[in-house]
């Protein structure tokens, strides 16, 4: 395994030999020095991936489906190996970090047969003598720059889509995090993909965005992060008129009726919200519960969160591995002190863990919770579940929508009506009924208001990098 940059094919260190430690959450000990390039790195991976373009995109879609084909089947034979490099890095638990992979592995081999469905159409004319064709034909070279909290299936979300739809990629990965994506390109290669397709460069945050941004001849940005950042690129992006994708985050509402089975729900809202220490875009967050069954949902809750294990993820029994650094570990005891001096109620956690070392934060459980405290209406990011009240379907959706966050929603209910009403109401771009891990390798992903624009997976991920080229025939000219 190389746990370098990759330019034009080649495993390359900084040119400055200048390198980032990356640290185990879960023992704030030293894992290993990578490579930590600048602007120079990122030029020559642009014009690697620029160079290669016109052959990636000449090939046909059955020729690039091939290699995605590959790239799944050899991330499945390897899932054991990849799967403790992530939980090393980033700390989920290394069932879940299994789980990551396989993940990644399915959008590749989705991707292997969507490229393949990248149709155009013929358009009826309005004049005998014309044909009116629409031609779909990859945007070019796509840069990637991705959060740390899913280190691969963010990567494969982007650039299996991209890839298919002929496009070369130059991606950046989260310093805290660039161990999985060096070994997802590790397999990519291994698994045949030609010289210069996928690029991977690791480096100074801004200074590579910088690069990526005034570069012409990057076509297009897909971006995953915070609100700062991307309102950062979107301005930079105004410049050379760059198309983007952002993906900025959320507060997911979860809206439990009460002819919902209250137990099974709050067996489900405990393992959702609790996936990756709640370090999830799409994490069920703020819980709004309807009144006559509060009391049942939350001593279930309960319940339910004290049985979850914290501890180091490598071992096979922990639920709940450390938050990626002490900084977001910080943000967390904020948000809950915020909410506990404003009155909230503690059902459950509260602190952190009696462990030495490591980022640990203990599942925590807040009630009585409102829009005035941090937790009712920013983005925690972490492993607290906020649950609130409400008496009619009108004042749930009033809550729920009261944020700018417009990513995921969620809706709990056995009624037919009581659902289509929540989920048509719901201002966010992913809805889960009855089911809040919603993602898959099929169906779009991405958020309205301010979680974003664009979509990634499913049919609209392979349109994302494509322009569609009209062209009109006279045939009397």
């Amino acid at each position: 395994m190389y746990y370098k940059m990759l330019i034009n094919g080649q495993w390359t260190d900084a040119d400055d030999g200048a390198t980032w430690t990356v640290v185990n959450p879960a023992t704030e000990t030293p894992i290993r020095d990578l490579p930590f390039g600048g602007a120079a790195e990122t030029t020559r991976a642009i014009t690697a991936a620029h160079e290669t373009q016109p052959r990636w995109a000449a090939m046909t879609a059955y020729e690039r489906g091939g290699f995605l084909r590959a790239i799944a089947d050899a991330l499945r034979a390897r899932v054991d190996e990849l799967a403790p490099i992530m939980t090393a890095e980033c700390g989920k638990p290394i069932g879940e970090a299994a789980g990551e992979w396989g993940a990644c592995a399915d959008l590749f081999e989705w991707y292997a047969e969507e490229g393949k469905r990248a149709y155009g159409r013929t358009i009826p004319a309005r004049k005998a003598g014309k044909r009116l064709l629409v031609i779909p034909q990859p945007i070019g070279v796509v840069a990637t720059i991705t959060a740390w909290n899913f280190p691969a299936y963010l990567l494969a979300r982007k650039w299996a889509g991209a890839l298919a739809a002929g496009c070369t990629i130059v991606g950046r990965p989260s310093e805290l995090t660039p161990m999985s994506a060096m070994a997802l390109v590790n397999v990519m290669v291994e698994a045949g993909l030609p010289e210069g397709v996928v690029n991977l460069v690791n480096g100074e945050p801004a200074i590579m965005g910088e690069t990526i941004m005034q570069d012409a001849r990057v076509r297009k940005v897909s971006f995953t992060g915070s609100q700062r950042v991307g309102a950062i690129l979107m301005r930079q992006a105004a410049a050379g008129i760059k198309k983007l994708s952002l993906e900025l985050g959320g507060s997911a509402p979860v809206l439990v009726f009460a002819d919902s089975d209250i137990q099974w729900a709050a067996e489900q809202g405990v393992i959702a919200k609790f996936r990756n220490n709640g370090q999830v875009c799409i994490s069920p967050t703020r819980f709004y519960v309807e009144q006559p069954v509060l009391e049942e949902f939350l001593d279930a809750v309960k319940s339910e969160t004290e049985k979850l294990v914290v501890g180091d993820g490598m071992l096979a029994h922990v639920t709940n591995g450390p938050m990626v650094s002490g900084g977001g570990r910080d943000k967390v005891e904020r948000f809950v002190e915020d909410a506990l001096e404003k009155r909230a109620a503690l059902v459950a956690g509260g602190g952190r863990p009696a462990i030495e070392q490591g980022y640990f934060y203990q599942p925590t459980v807040l009630t009585d919770v409102t829009s005035d405290m941090q937790i009712g209406c920013d983005e925690v990011f972490g492993p607290v579940m906020a649950v609130s009240t409400f008496d009619s379907l009108d004042e749930a959706l009033q809550l729920a929508n009261d944020t700018p966050y417009g990513l995921a929603g969620y809706v709990m209910t056995r009624d037919l009506s009581t659902a289509t009403r929540a989920y048509e109401g719901l201002e966010f771009g992913i809805i889960g009924v009855n089911d809040l891990v919603p993602a898959t390798a099929e169906a779009p992903f991405g958020g309205v208001k301010t979680s974003g624009f664009g979509r990634e997976a499913g049919q609209e991920g392979l349109t994302e990098y494509m322009d569609q080229k009209f062209v009109s025939i006279a045939l009397d000219g």
